[in-house]
């Protein structure tokens, strides 16, 4: 495997609220199913470390950042539509 095939996403969630915790499981869902031995996933809790979402200018919770492949990308929410997830990352659902 390249480096450049590996899809690099930070989660940036609230602590342990629910919506947090549902954008966790569904995004590590995804990858296991669409981008197996292709991801790196850094969860960022906004609590612990609010400077990281200042810096990336994360204002909403559970907010993803795709930083690789270019373009970066952030979507906002629980992340439980699959297909539409997958459409904004440029990943085919089948």
């Amino acid at each position: 495997m390249i480096a450049s095939d590996v899809f690099r996403f930070q989660l940036f969630v609230a602590g342990d609220a629910f919506h947090s915790s549902q954008a966790i499981a569904n995004l590590t869902a995804l990858c296991v199913d669409y981008l197996p031995d292709r991801h790196d996933i850094e969860i960022v809790d906004v609590f612990r470390h609010p400077d990281h979402a200042s810096s990336a200018r994360v204002t909403l919770t559970p907010t993803l950042l795709k930083l690789f492949p270019l373009p970066v990308i952030a979507i906002v929410g629980t992340l439980s539509d699959t297909g539409a997830v997958l459409e904004a990352l440029g990943l085919d659902a089948s």
